[in-house]
């Protein structure tokens, strides 16, 4: 990520080694952020108020952020100032594959509490993608190739897609809309995630070929 080479990000990260944290425990307030975050959600798909319900979406754009902080961080300072652990890769993965679905499902419930009832199994979809694309890039690393972190919608993508669908569904009311930006932006996630999931399957088969060959 372009933002790891930041001035802040590296001060922040020495900030947070030379205090000792742990980056196990950076990588537990992913999920922390999460929660606060499909919470906010889940609340905004109830408020009839619209600048409170606004207020909520925002916050929760604010949480995938933050999500997306303690998942550089936790790296920075397991990698640079050298306080990984033996259970790193554990805490390195796990926590982010409980936050997309935290963030994706309660994302759909939000739509469906706004009245869109497919808003539910669109959220569920995407998790399920989001967890597909890890899986077949762990896959690739379980066959000793090197991680693909291709896109169009790893990780970070999925992440800044949500945010800005977030803060667009904060203003809809502003033009009549009830719910439909997360529908649309939910859809946009779990489209470029089907993409996703095929390129890097197709990738991980050319790999393979390309081994194969060379062995013979």
């Amino acid at each position: 990520l372009k933002t790891r080479s930041k001035a802040w990000a590296g001060a922040l990260a020495s900030a947070l080694g030379a205090a000792r944290i742990s980056p196990d425990i950076i990588s537990l307030f992913s999920v922390v952020f999460a929660v606060l975050g499909a919470a906010l959600l889940l609340t905004a798909g109830l408020e009839t108020q619209p600048v409170l319900r606004g207020l909520m979406l925002v916050m929760a754009a604010v949480m995938v952020q933050l999500r997306l902080l303690a998942n550089m961080l936790d790296g920075m300072v397991a990698v640079e100032h050298g306080l990984g652990s033996s259970s790193g890769p554990i805490w390195n993965e796990l926590p982010d594959r409980i936050a997309d679905a935290l963030f994706l499902v309660a994302a759909g419930y939000a739509a469906w509490g706004m009245g869109l009832t497919a808003g539910s199994w669109l959220g569920w979809l995407a998790a399920l993608l989001a967890v597909l694309t890890a899986y077949v890039r762990e896959l690739g690393r379980g066959l000793d190739f090197p991680a693909d972190f291709s896109g169009p919608m790893a990780k970070p993508h999925r992440m800044f897609a949500l945010t800005v669908t977030c803060v667009l569904s904060a203003v809809e009311p502003l033009w009549g809309g009830d719910g439909q930006v997360l529908m649309i932006g939910l859809g946009v996630i779990a489209a470029g995630t089907v993409w996703t999931v095929v390129r890097r399957t197709r990738t991980l088969g050319k790999r393979l070929e390309e081994r194969d060959r060379n062995s013979q």
